[in-house]
């Protein structure tokens, strides 16, 4: 079960979160503060779902605080993680136009904390307000196509240049977080890490002991280290 945690959502920071967020970031302030006005503060357990693969999609989220990842199971009871989230990240945005069914289940990695925003409010206001609805279908017709551009790259890629770029944008993530450049402790498991790079296990496992023998990396006890970020660009190709 989901909680409320003691968050104004109305408070400059919740707007300032938004205003984070690609896909509202080319919203005025006032339209970031009806925004603001209709979201609810919420709180998930490690491990706890925010929500599941099939469920009814009437609430998108932006992670306050914490981390999650969103996940898939297949039939044979294999979990493929798709992507992870960190502060400032959106999942569920489908949500602010559709009622369709969770393509995936998200489910928080260690405590977190988002504000929530419900899918009939959100159209509520971008019904009285088509400027709103306007420039988000834009942001996210962009979203859409860098996405589409970096699937296109990786198809292209070797294991070691996807697993590189992945534990790149997890250490950029870390350090928009506020955390220091070097020894950055990324929050993903080799599987996870492997699932974001589209290869198995054993590849990106092999590949991850060849940045620990060069020094780039540690790993052990379920933590992994990046000390040399920049080192990372030297495997993508």
């Amino acid at each position: 079960m989901w909680y409320l945690c003691g968050v104004d959502t109305r408070s400059d920071d919740v707007v300032e979160l938004l205003g984070r967020v690609p896909v509202f970031s080319a919203l005025e302030r006032d339209d970031l503060e009806r925004i603001a006005q209709v979201s609810v503060p919420r709180a998930f357990e490690s491990g706890q779902a925010v929500f599941r693969e099939g469920d009814a999609s009437d609430t998108c989220y932006v992670v306050r605080d914490g981390h999650a990842r969103a996940i898939r199971t297949h039939g044979d009871g294999r979990t493929i993680t798709l992507a992870s989230f960190g502060p400032g990240d959106i999942f569920g945005e489908l949500a602010m136009f559709e009622d369709e069914r969770r393509s995936a289940t998200v489910e928080a990695v260690g405590a977190m904390s988002v504000v929530g925003v419900l899918g009939p409010d959100m159209r509520r206001l971008m019904s009285e307000h088509s400027d709103i609805a306007m420039k988000l279908v834009v942001a996210l017709g962009r979203r859409l196509r860098e996405t589409n551009e970096r699937l296109s790259r990786q198809s292209f890629q070797t294991v070691q240049s996807r697993v590189a770029v992945v534990l790149g944008e997890l250490v950029d993530q870390a350090v928009a977080e506020g955390r220091d450049g070097r020894d950055v402790q990324v929050v993903a498991t080799q599987a996870d890490l492997a699932q974001l790079a589209g290869s198995s296990r054993e590849s990106a496992s092999r590949f991850l002991a060849v940045l620990e023998r060069a020094g780039v990396i540690s790993q052990g006890r379920g933590r992994l280290v990046v000390h040399d970020p920049q080192a990372l660009k030297q495997y993508v190709f």
